[in-house]
């Protein structure tokens, strides 16, 4: 009998359809969700992060999205904290907790069951990295944290100056780099009896295709507007990290043509996305599902649970 807490996570790249799925399965299962995105945890940044909406959630209760100022820090230790805490109450209400995202270092801290450490700090470089990272970008510091801990640098992007700057700062005040420090804090079995799905494309191209409609569904739903808004009343790293933000930006700035602008968005997004497969192939506990050769997510999601039950 295993009695660890029952826990399924649908993750994948952005655009996938994670979202959907994970409502189906809350409406099927008698679930509530919690959310594994760095991005949709901040209040207003709703087009850009692909929030769900009311209509969407279709009743499904929504964990850990929308509740935090972008002017906020966030740490994933501060996340994984949340997490528990949801997925306990959810669990303790007689319902099934469905965690869904496509934030990977949250995800995997969460479900490995990675404990942090009293996280070591440095003022000084902190604000020296910062200052370089404004004065020589993202690219830069990217490389440079690459130099000594590549695994981490593969998934993250120059816009995430958080990330980057955390990553080189562990290594610089610790003399361990961050994944390391990952690896070495996994000394716990995880508490949860997990069945983590996958969607993913046989074909990438079909990916692509669905990035690209929806970067064009949320310029009609008014994300050259919210980008607007966000920009006139935070002057905030966050909105570097969000995809949508900053390659807008340059057109608000009078710089680029719109046209141009929403390519780039494009382009950022494609690339994330590819970023985030490359992270969750690593996880050998994930159970993949093809979507374009799958004539029915649910039922196929359905079946890798029940057989995991």
């Amino acid at each position: 009998m295993d009695n660890r807490t029952r826990l399924i996570a649908v993750v994948g790249p952005t655009a996938s359809g994670k979202t959907s799925l994970s409502i189906e399965l809350a409406k099927k299962y008698n679930g509530e969700i919690v959310s594994a995105d760095s991005m949709q945890i901040y209040k207003g940044m709703n087009i850009a992060t692909a929030k769900p909406t009311k209509e969407e959630m279709q009743g499904i209760p929504h964990h850990l999205i929308d509740f935090l100022s972008p002017t906020e820090n966030f740490s994933v230790s501060e996340y994984v904290t949340l997490a528990k805490s949801a997925i306990d109450d959810i669990t303790k209400r007689g319902k099934l907790p469905i965690l869904c995202g496509g934030t990977g270092l949250y995800v995997r801290s969460l479900v490995e069951n990675v404990k942090f450490s009293e996280e070591k700090t440095d003022k000084k470089l902190r604000e020296e990295l910062n200052e370089r990272y404004k004065n020589e970008g993202g690219e830069v510091l990217l490389k440079e944290l690459a130099q000594f801990d590549e695994e981490t640098a593969k998934t993250l992007h120059p816009n995430n100056s958080k990330r980057i700057i955390r990553a080189i700062e562990i290594y610089k005040t610790t003399g361990i780099t961050m994944s390391q420090h990952i690896k070495n804090s996994k000394n716990e079995p995880s508490p949860y009896n997990l069945t983590a799905i996958g969607i993913t494309y046989a074909d990438r191209q079909k990916l692509y295709d669905r990035i690209n409609r929806r970067v064009d569904i949320m310029m009609k739903n008014g994300l050259l507007k919210e980008t607007e808004d966000f920009y006139s009343r935070y002057n905030s790293n966050t909105a570097s990290a969000a995809i949508g933000y900053k390659e807008l930006k340059p057109y608000l700035d009078g710089e680029v043509t719109l046209e141009t602008a929403v390519e780039k968005l494009k382009q950022e997004t494609r690339h994330y996305a590819k970023r985030q497969l490359t992270w969750f192939r690593r996880d050998e506990y994930i159970n993949w599902i093809e979507a374009d050769k799958c004539n029915d997510i649910l039922a196929k999601a359905s079946e890798i649970i029940e057989n995991k039950v």
